[in-house]
């Protein structure tokens, strides 16, 4: 207890809360493992990781290219043209700043 000016008191309550360790659903242990693996750094091989922006834009080109043969189902193009650009921009994007020369 803590007193305050003019007779006021205030109370403090300490918890111990903190010491002990939570006891975690399974659903709950799931998903903090699963973050986990997500915020892991992976380590691609050396050919794989050069290989990359090329794959996206081989990736991004194919889909585009598809297009024109999916034409009998229009819910479907959207979709690939979506997955085109971004396959492309990435492909570009990646390809530019490993290319960039150093100042």
């Amino acid at each position: 207890m803590v007193l305050l000016s003019q007779g006021a008191r205030v109370e403090i309550m300490f918890s111990d809360a903190a010491g002990k360790s939570a006891q975690l659903t399974d659903t709950q242990q799931i998903t903090r493992d699963a973050g986990r693996m997500m915020s892991r750094k992976i380590w691609l091989p050396k050919i794989i990781y050069n290989a990359l922006p090329y794959f996206y834009i081989l990736a991004g080109a194919g889909a585009l290219f598809a297009t024109i043969y999916i034409s009998d189902w229009v819910w479907l193009l959207p979709h690939y043209l979506i997955f085109a650009v971004a396959c492309l921009h990435m492909g570009v994007l990646v390809y530019r700043r490993r290319h960039k020369p150093r100042s």
